[in-house]
């Protein structure tokens, strides 16, 4: 059993881990509740994650009602399932209304309750139980919450203060919710839910980040947030950390470099946290045996735990422990080489406009993706938008500087919102009388709005794929898939009625589901968790009629010759998630891993230049130079002439 760190130690009733997509929040979730569990505490470990992956990494099928992990006694499991929530929400709303209520007054409730706001409010629901309700859990000394990546997790925990005050001030008594006096009922509960968020005797926040600068910067931003609504004094954990041990192996230094930097370059708010690092092992973590070495120092990891906790490694390659320079270079006989991402751009351009998605699990490398599918439609000679959906909203930072063809936007849900407002109370509200317009602006305070506001801008910004090239670097998977639900609940509506919604929402649906017209790119990593999920975000897609163009494998240690023993290991795993890949994508591309800046120049993603601009075969244009030769093995990249 792995010794108790020190934000353990000192561990409250609740901790919550929360940060950017990608960092590793289920893995240090999911390693503290074991530790905790083995301590001798009981636990119950939460997923407020809409697309959680809980189950794979516990290697326990879960449900919405706490379920025991039979190889860790005391660690119950559960997942909050925003679907299931909203039907049970639904139901407890209506049910009273039913046989009461004319039949008409009831369906006009349950049309009410059909968006995605109501999803949203529904699994907060869940949450504010677990917090609010001392009952609901008072079998367990300690809850552990792992979190949706950040944007949505800051829009969870302001909601207690959003929907307080809302109900504090309506006095229409309906909301797009339905009726206020179910949720009336429900304040005392948010009220505790609140309170319990605020207080540092009962609640503990863990931002878990990378020796990343953007992971870090988003930190920051989330700890300054985090201040406002009176959450403080949170804890920093420092996954992944690479210390390279073979020091003739370039990409291996190159590794430890880019983490020291983006260290060194640490934001003051996050210097003056707690602070605990974990290095990055020599296998994925999942399952038990795996999370029981997270808390393990480096140099107490044994070569017969790394292969308890790795087996698939240990059938091919030794433990990092134990390993020599007995790297193989590119291993073509376990991997047969997928096409660089631009193989890609053919079918990206047919057509000469439309919109392109990147999605997947936070963490993956969307937004390099769309940034370098952006540059190179740009470089073509077309006018691109390259805008996101996410509410961390990196693609500026990400392009680094202005460049001729790109114009960057952001889908800001506090502009959106304010516009939306105006523009109900400017056409809905234009023949109220001021009873009727006070109502009016009562019931668009509500916290749904911003959903509905946000929904719209989105239909528009697709609509603009008419006229151009758009590039949308969506959320991570669990809200893009809340957006596509929206999508779906709102043209089923407009089909259903004679609604009077705008153009493009009313053709939101059909375009996304045009394959001509939607280019979806699902990128992954090559590691269990992300394939998985892109996997099952493709069976999503498919439910709403909606198909991927490609998939796209980033930061594959595949096509390099390392040596570092940890590097070796985890590219000799790489195999069967290409393989996994091959079989479930119509067609994939591969991003290999490259430093993410350099000293001189630490701001600009040198991989942009890199996936953007170096591609095999004459597929360029004639009148164009040739690029650069991709780089042969342990070859340092080279970096092609920069876009003007």
């Amino acid at each position: 059993m792995s010794a108790p760190l020190d934000f353990l130690a000192r561990a409250p009733r609740h901790l919550f881990f929360t940060g950017k997509g990608g960092v590793g929040k289920t893995s240090v979730a999911c390693a503290s509740a074991v530790t905790l569990a083995e301590l001798g505490r009981r636990v119950l470990l939460v997923s407020t994650d809409p697309a959680s992956n809980l189950d794979e990494v516990l290697e326990t099928p879960l449900g919405p009602a706490p379920r025991p992990i039979a190889a860790v006694p005391r660690l119950f499991a559960q997942n909050i399932d925003p679907e299931a929530a909203a039907h049970a929400y639904r139901e407890r709303m209506v049910g009273p209304y039913r046989g009461v209520l004319p039949e008409a007054a009831v369906r006009s409730i349950e049309e009410q309750l059909s968006g995605a706001c109501t999803v949203e409010i529904a699994a907060f629901d869940e949450l504010a139980k677990l917090l609010g309700d001392p009952g609901a859990t008072e079998a367990f000394d300690h809850i552990v919450f792992d979190t949706a990546p950040t944007g949505h997790t800051l829009r969870l925990l302001q909601l207690p203060a959003a929907w307080t005050g809302f109900l504090e001030s309506n006095v229409g008594g309906t909301s797009c919710l339905g009726p206020l006096a179910g949720l009336k009922a429900q304040q005392a509960l948010y009220d505790g839910a609140r309170a319990a968020l605020i207080d540092r005797a009962a609640t503990m926040l863990v931002l878990v980040a990378r020796a990343e600068r953007s992971t870090l910067a988003e930190a920051e931003r989330t700890r300054g947030e985090l201040a406002a609504l009176g959450i403080k004094e949170p804890a920093l954990v420092i996954n992944a950390m690479f210390h390279a041990t073979d020091r003739d192996d370039p990409t291996a230094v190159a590794l430890e470099q880019r983490g020291q930097l983006a260290l060194q370059a640490m934001p003051q708010g996050l210097r003056a946290l707690p602070r605990t690092e974990l290095a990055l092992l020599p296998f994925g973590l999942v399952g038990l045996e795996a999370l029981r070495q997270l808390f393990v120092a480096p140099a107490a990891l044994t070569p017969g735990a790394a292969a308890a906790a790795a087996p698939s490694v240990a059938t091919s390659t030794t433990s990092a422990a134990g390993a020599t320079s007995a790297a193989t270079g590119n291993l073509d006989a376990a991997i047969t080489p997928l096409p660089p991402l631009m193989e890609l751009m053919p079918a990206i351009e047919a057509g000469g406009h439309g919109v392109i998605l990147t999605m997947g699990k936070g963490g993956v490398g969307k937004t390099t993706v769309a940034v370098a599918v952006a540059l190179e439609l740009a470089r073509r000679g077309h006018a691109v938008h390259l805008t996101t959906t996410d509410p961390a909203a990196h693609v500026a930072a990400a392009l680094g500087a202005d460049v001729a063809g790109i114009r960057v936007s952001r889908i800001d849900p506090a502009a959106e919102t304010r516009a939306y407002r105006d523009e109900v109370m400017r056409t809905a509200g234009a023949g109220l009388d001021a009873a009727g317009r006070a109502l009016l602006e009562e019931d668009l305070r509500s916290p749904c709005t911003e959903e509905i506001a946000v929904f719209r801008a989105f239909a528009r910004v697709v609509a603009e794929g008419e006229q151009g090239f758009v590039v949308i670097d969506t959320a991570p998977t669990g809200h893009t898939l809340l957006l596509l639900d929206a999508a779906e609940s709102y043209h089923r509506e407009v089909m259903r009625s004679a609604g009077h919604a705008p153009e493009e929402v009313r053709r939101l649906l059909p375009r996304l589901r045009d394959p001509s017209f939607c280019k979806i790119l699902l990128v992954t990593l090559p590691e269990a968790t992300p394939v998985h999920e892109a996997a099952q975000l493709q069976r999503d897609l498919a439910r709403a009629q909606i198909v991927p163009m490609a998939w796209v494998i980033n930061q594959s240690l595949a096509p390099l010759a390392v040596t570092d023993p940890i590097l070796v290991s985890r590219q000799r795993q790489e195999a069967r998630f290409h393989r996994e890949v091959r079989a479930l994508a119509p067609r994939a591309a591969l991003v290999p891993w490259c430093p993410a800046g350099t000293p001189e120049r630490p701001e600009r993603p040198e991989r942009l230049d890199l996936i953007a601009s170096v591609h095999h075969g004459p597929s360029r244009r004639p009148q164009e130079p040739a690029p650069p030769s991709p780089p042969g093995p342990g070859a340092a990249p080279q970096r092609p002439p920069q876009t003007p």
